[in-house]
């Protein structure tokens, strides 16, 4: 794939590689919107040595971005769209004609409207550690569940075959195409592997990478029929006909579902076990999305490959995150220097690699200190050998195994496409325009490897939800109460859910931190209140914090004189799983775990 010496420069990676070498490689996109009269102002740094500037357009989530809409001189530094609307999100290309070529993105709107319902995501958890972690698992149920999330949940034996993880997730997703969006591993279950192919450009790294993908990928055809090849020198890589893993190195459709792992199997370079690796994670990603935890706007970059003859594999780094940021919250600093000393919301470091180093940035030992934690929630490495993450003690895992990391993935080969997470995108949808379209890299576009660890449904921008809710019936209303977030909101919204799907019962949120349901069906009834606001990232969008979820037994007090009588009178009490419950007794609360349990199941 590369020249010998090219191929020696990977491995070492010199610390003398220029530290912003690849950043004239990326033009770095900020957006100013306004709402009336409406328009979009992108701006970015002058461009040295441009030959001219292009600016495409197109519809968020297009495929093709069609003809130029504004072509400007090489010593522009912005562009304003006055043809746009309030509430329709825009994506935007700049590119930079000139020695380096460079080309940046942003995502961009005017008050684009909430996303209630995000879609369906396919739970798998690691049957070994479900009985130890029932608790945060079905917290993380909730947590989903409180962000928009339809969750079908099922717990799968590490020795299962991956065809039968596979047909867990068809069947989810045939059920619900339209809306089915994302899986969620949690723990080992099963990893697919699949190719003939290195991506990292070492001989003896050839044959089969790990391949979540092909859980993502619902319609293309896999087969294991003509790879033969064991000159990879770890064993896992080596592929031969009928051995159960895949002959493509391609990804042979379009990819449906973003596919997230959180794995920490055969990580022995940590003191704590994989159960308590597991459970931590799941208490980091918990505080994370109610706000407990909240890293500081910014990112840092350490590049120890510079330009790298063209490839500039730091500038997914730069030209990502300059739509979140802008340039001036972007460090070109040391990645552990600046994350165990304060918080960031991103992190990227490249390096001359092996399967538990990355040179000029670390290796799993510095992550596995428990004295020296990074503060980093989503986090990008790239270099040799670590991008195949099914490894022991692999660099990639242990950014996310202990301190503040939710996310990693290997950004380079290919590029990746972060920008649509300033508006308010999940970093699952990051994924799969990274495995669905071709990059500005010429290696490893919409090959195999392309992977996620961590959820695939977390966001960026985080609003601090309520706490406190309280449910309570007077009559035949429900009046609900709680406590109003610790940030400024525009007011609430609040849902409703009687043994199905949640609806929301509010057209406009409402500013007071009560609401009366005056029509509430009888049985279990859950409620949930979500704080609603403007958000300001590449452009404006309305956010929603996670969700506070209570319940209680509505009754018919129709014929009584109200005021709260029988199992629904006065405020419920709190149970063991923080739902409040009415007082007529333990029936109401067994009736609720039995609903939980049916819905947990799919029954």
């Amino acid at each position: 794939m590369r020249t010998g010496w090219l191929v020696l420069l990977f491995v070492l990676a010199p610390a003398v590689a220029a530290q912003s070498g690849a950043r004239p490689y990326a033009v770095e996109v900020t957006v100013t919107v306004q709402a009336s009269p409406p328009q979009i102002a992108l701006a970015w740094p002058t461009q040295a040595s441009a030959t001219g500037i292009a600016v495409y357009r197109r519809a968020q989530g297009a495929t093709a971005w069609g003809a130029v809409v504004a072509s400007l001189a090489g010593t522009a530094t912005g562009y304003t769209d006055t043809t746009v609307t309030v509430g329709t999100a825009y994506e935007y290309r700049v590119s930079k004609a000139g020695t380096p070529a460079a080309h940046g993105f942003a995502t961009a709107g005017i008050e684009v409207p909430a996303q209630h319902e995000r879609g369906r995501v396919v739970l798998l958890c690691d049957n070994t550690h479900t009985a130890a972690l029932a608790a945060e698992l079905t917290r993380l149920e909730h947590d989903l569940e409180g962000d928009g999330w339809e969750v079908v949940r099922h717990d799968v034996a590490p020795t299962a075959t991956v065809v039968s993880v596979k047909a867990l997730i068809t069947a989810a997703y045939n059920a619900a195409p339209a809306t089915t969006r994302a899986v969620l591993i949690i723990g080992h279950v099963p990893v697919p592997y699949s190719g003939n192919f290195n991506p990292d450009a070492h001989p003896d790294h050839q044959g089969a990478w790990a391949a979540d993908v092909f859980y993502g990928e619902m319609n293309g055809t896999w087969t294991d029929t003509s790879v033969n090849n064991t000159v990879a020198t770890r064993p896992a890589n080596q592929n031969i006909p009928g051995d159960g893993k895949y002959d493509q190195s391609n990804i042979p459709g379009q990819v449906e579902l973003a596919v997230g792992r959180v794995d920490f199997f055969d990580m022995p370079a940590f003191a704590t076990s994989e159960l308590e690796l597991l459970r931590n994670w799941l208490n980091k990603h918990h505080e994370f999305r109610h706000k407990v935890w909240s890293p500081q706007m910014r990112a840092v970059v350490d590049d120890n490959f510079g330009a790298f003859s063209g490839e500039a594999f730091a500038s997914s780094a730069w030209r990502g995150f300059a739509p979140m940021f802008g340039p001036a919250n972007v460090a070109d600093a040391d990645y552990f220097g600046s994350t165990t000393t304060g918080s960031y919301m991103w992190a990227y470091g490249c390096g001359g690699g092996s399967y538990t180093s990355c040179s000029g940035v670390g290796n799993t030992s510095n992550f596995a200190n428990a004295s020296n934690q990074c503060q980093a929630a989503f986090t990008s490495l790239f270099g040799s050998y670590f991008g195949d993450w099914d490894s022991p003690n692999n660099l990639m895992r242990a950014s996310i195994a202990n301190g503040k990391g939710l996310t990693c993935c290997w950004a380079g080969r290919p590029h990746w496409y972060f920008h649509g997470m300033a508006l308010g995108e999940t970093i699952g949808e990051t994924l799969l325009q990274t495995q669905n379209r071709p990059t500005l890299s010429s290696f490893g576009n919409q090959q195999v490897h392309i992977a996620l660890l961590g959820d695939p449904t977390l966001r960026m921008h985080v609003v601090a939800p309520a706490t406190g809710p309280a449910a309570a019936q007077t009559g035949m209303a429900v009046d609900l109460t709680w406590t109003a977030s610790a940030d400024t909101v525009l007011g609430y919204h609040v849902y409703r859910r009687n043994g199905g799907a949640w609806s929301r019962l509010t057209t406009s949120p409402v500013a007071a931190s009560a609401y009366s349901d005056t029509a509430p069906p009888l049985g279990a009834v859950d409620y949930m209140v979500r704080a609603y606001r403007l958000e300001q990232g590449s452009g404006s969008y309305f956010n929603l914090s996670q969700g506070v979820i209570t319940s209680l037994t509505v009754i018919d007090l129709s014929g009584g004189s109200g005021g709260g009588g029988g199992g629904g009178g006065g405020k419920g009490k709190k149970d063991g799983g923080g739902c409040a419950v009415g007082a007529a007794g333990a029936w109401p609360v067994l009736a609720l775990m039995v609903l939980w349990r049916r819905r947990r199941s799919g029954r």
